[in-house]
This record gives C-alpha cells, structure tokens and sequence, in this order.
C-alpha cells in the first residue's frame, strides 16, 4: 500500500508527466492508493499561487481525488510527529514540519512514500520511500 507525496501526484499534472510513474500506478489497484490532508493543502495552495487555480483545483477534484483515500492527521499521527520531531531535533536533523506530518501518517499507516524527494524523508527512521518519477 503507498501513500502519494505531493511532487508525485503533481507530476501527473503536468503535461508530460513521468512515464515510469503512469506505468507503477497502473499496477496498483485503487484500495493501495492513498494520499494526506497535507498533500491536498500543499497542492490547493500550489494552484492557488499559479495563473490557473481553477484548472488545477479541476484536475485535483476530478482526475487526482476519486482515486485516492485521504488520510487525516489525527491523534495517533499527532503522536508519531511529536516524537519523530523530538528526536530528529535531539540529532540535528530536523525536516521540514510538513513532511514530518506526511511522514508521521505513512508510518501509523505503514504504508510506503512515493516520492520524488527521497532526501527529504531519509532522516526519518523506519519510513519506507520508493521514488517512482
């Protein structure tokens, strides 16, 4: 089961978007395909800071959404966050708090990241990622 960070599901956005990534995805049945409430923020905010937000909320709601199960960053992701941030910090490492969330509900879920920025995410231990741009 995999969790969709925001660059891969803004890939399939683009014009041309990574043919390896259409070529995993088919492969993977629609109850594997999951995203986060943050991703969707991060991709309404990307549209909204474009020239065509309505295009892209489109695409977003109607190509992107109907295939994807949206985790929320609830209680027991909250948790995780809290003590992946504290120790990230105690080591020097901390990452951004977005991908710290997305990471926290990956791991309560025990799904794995598809993104394309993997080194973003390797300072979080235990996070399984595949980059499939």
């Amino acid at each position: 089961m995999y969790l969709f960070d925001t660059d891969t599901l803004s890939n399939l956005l683009k014009k041309s978007p990574s043919q390896k990534l259409l070529m995993r995805l088919e492969k993977v049945v629609r109850r594997d395909q999951f995203t986060t409430t943050i991703t969707i923020g991060e991709m309404v905010y990307g549209a909204y800071k474009s020239d065509r937000p309505e295009y892209f909320i489109e695409k977003l709601d109607n190509l992107l959404l109907p295939n994807l199960t949206i985790l929320p960053f609830d209680e027991l992701a909250a948790r995780k966050y809290g003590v992946l941030r504290a120790n990230l910090e105690k080591a020097g490492t901390p990452i951004s708090e977005p991908d710290l969330r997305i990471a926290s509900i990956c791991l309560v879920h025990n799904l794995t990241l598809i993104t394309g920025n993997t080194r973003h995410f390797l300072k979080v231990p235990q996070l399984k990622m595949e980059n499939w741009i």
